[in-house]
């Protein structure tokens, strides 16, 4: 299956420094106080409850062409650091094409970044199987993010065709947050939703996730990677969303509700 790269010109705003963690670039001449980073981890609970509203907020989001099948772009960070992450969702990516009501079905193009500026993205699969195939070909490598990549794509696929969603997982920023706040909103304006899945429990990029979330018109959720029902939850509920709109979701919610809350203590 062939991989297309995105062109070096879609990223947004200047690199920083190579990351030693989940951190967030400061924005230029931004004289605003950084927001402060909490001391200690999120408890499970903090966690539940982010998917529990999460899962609520995309069940009041209708969507238009539900009789279709569902488009839905894939998006992950593949630095180095994210590897763990990478092998878990290429476990669980298989339940979103199970998470579509018949006879719509799901298409689905990976779009992932790593290494000195690559990014490339898929065709479009439909079916589990050739989207693991896919992903068990790539190995995360170091780098920095290139979320701006991730939205100019998202908006030119948009241009060619319809997309029912975007998901992007990921725990860091290191590019220029207004830029990006300004892709995420044009997003918005083309009626494609940002659904931002954070792993990790770092402030600030958790403020400017939620704030792309929004500009787009989406959803925010952290999900705690040592609790694979978290992220399975997740993944179908976009998936759901995309494929068969409201009424999709909302029979899909109650049982993710229940399975999240089963696998965690």
């Amino acid at each position: 299956m062939s991989l297309r790269t995105i062109p070096a010109g879609a990223t947004s705003g200047p690199l920083a420094a190579r990351r030693r963690g989940p951190h967030i670039h400061p924005m230029a001449k931004d004289s605003r106080p950084s927001p402060t980073k909490s001391a200690t981890p999120p408890l499970r609970g903090e966690v539940r409850s982010d998917i529990a509203a999460f899962v609520e907020k995309v069940g009041a989001m209708g969507r238009p062409n539900s009789g279709e099948d569902g488009r839905l772009l894939f998006a992950l960070d593949a630095t180095m650091s994210r590897q763990p992450t990478w092998d878990l969702a290429c476990q669980l990516q298989a339940e979103m094409f199970r998470a579509i009501p018949k006879p719509s079905a799901l298409q689905v193009q990976l779009l992932y970044f790593r290494g000195f500026g690559e990014c490339r993205a898929s065709k479009w699969v439909r079916d589990g199987e050739a989207l693991a195939t896919l992903m068990s070909r790539i190995d995360c490598r170091g780098g920095h993010t290139q979320i701006g990549k991730v939205f100019a794509h998202a908006r030119s696929e948009r241009a060619k065709q319809k997309i029912d969603a975007v998901i992007y997982v990921g725990d860091a920023i290191e590019e220029n947050v207004d830029d990006l706040a300004e892709k995420a909103g044009q997003l918005g304006l083309l009626g494609l939703p940002l659904f931002i899945f954070q792993e990790g429990s770092d402030s600030r990029v958790e403020a400017a996730f939620r704030d792309f979330a929004r500009l787009s018109k989406g959803a925010y959720a952290r999900f705690d990677a040592s609790a694979p029902g978290q992220l399975a939850d997740l993944l179908k509920a976009v998936a759901a969303y995309a494929g068969g709109g409201k009424a999709a979701l909302k029979l899909q919610s109650s049982a993710q509700a229940r399975a999240l809350l089963a696998q965690l203590p």
